[in-house]
């Protein structure tokens, strides 16, 4: 491996580690069900202006603000843009390769 794809698979694994510890939080707060990463992050693929996707799944159907809000936290926690997915929302054809590759905290 290189230097550049250690330091890929390092930054992933803080943020995913970051979300794990996070979790019970967001659960509380945010009525997580579920949450994981996918992407670029996850292919090593990201670049400096990346956003990180983050697929997300609520115990019930959150308002747009509460999913605004936990878009904002996100973002101040691991201290990249996240771009917020709603598992509920997927179309089939891109919801399959997003299912694929995510990682689930």
């Amino acid at each position: 491996m290189d230097r550049h794809a250690d330091q890929t698979a390092l930054r992933l694994e803080h943020i995913l580690q970051t979300l794990r510890v996070h979790l019970p939080e967001l659960r509380q707060r945010y009525g997580v069900k579920s949450l994981g990463v996918f992407g670029s992050y996850v292919r090593g693929e990201q670049r400096k202006r990346s956003d990180l996707d983050i697929l997300v799944e609520f115990e019930r159907v959150p308002t747009l603000l509460e999913v605004s809000a936990l878009q904002r936290y996100l973002s101040d926690l691991v201290g990249v843009k996240v771009d917020l997915v709603l598992k509920r929302t997927l179309k089939p054809a891109i919801g399959e390769a997003i299912l694929s590759e995510v990682i689930y905290v």
